[in-house]
């Protein structure tokens, strides 16, 4: 099946979804996917048929809907990204009353550039431990504070869990599971 630019368009849009997420899917670069979009460059038969996977089924956004919903809800500080680009897809409000900004200056952004040693370390190690091959699914660690003041994190204890989002690539639920001043001194 042959999809033409606007129909790439309308199907990425109906999902949410940003060209540069699409791009990864398909390990094109964002600009690629503007020429497909625009009738400047036709997708190959191969990306033709990936395109036709991560398009053919309208459950793909109501899965990921319930998940958003259930981050968003959660009571725990807590939010979720793309594992390979950290991008936010999600936080609860717990977790957006800790960031010194709206959420919307967030979403669709890697947070990366705002982890601390501790979690940049973590995230080196992923590879040396199977994290991306499905061998590891969760790694709890302690971590320290990044000293930023637009999303700072406190030093404590983390949970990463890999989940599998509709479309096939991978997610990340980061869960702060306690604050080092709560650990080092629980309530009486």
């Amino acid at each position: 099946m042959t999809i033409s630019g606007a129909g790439i368009r309308r199907m990425r849009l109906l999902r949410s979804m940003k060209q540069q997420h699409l791009a990864e899917l398909l390990g094109v670069n964002q600009a690629t996917v503007s020429r497909w979009e625009r009738g400047q460059l036709a997708p190959s038969p191969d990306q033709a048929v990936k395109l036709d996977r991560i398009f053919a089924s309208p459950q793909h956004a109501a899965a990921d809907a319930a998940l958003k919903r259930l981050v968003e809800d959660s009571v725990r500080p807590v939010h979720l990204i793309w594992d390979g680009t950290h991008r936010l897809l999600s936080a609860s409000r717990p977790r957006q009353a800790e960031w010194r900004a709206p959420l919307d200056a967030f979403l669709g952004r890697s947070l990366f550039s705002y982890a601390s040693a501790e979690i940049a370390a973590a995230e080196i190690s992923l590879e040396e431990r199977g994290w991306h091959e499905g061998r590891l699914l969760s790694l709890t660690f302690d971590t320290g504070a990044n000293g930023n003041a637009r999303l700072p994190i406190a030093a404590g204890r983390v949970t990463w869990e890999r989940i599998r989002l509709s479309d096939g690539s991978a997610g990340r639920l980061v869960t702060t599971v306690a604050e080092h001043a709560a650990f080092l001194h629980p309530p009486a």
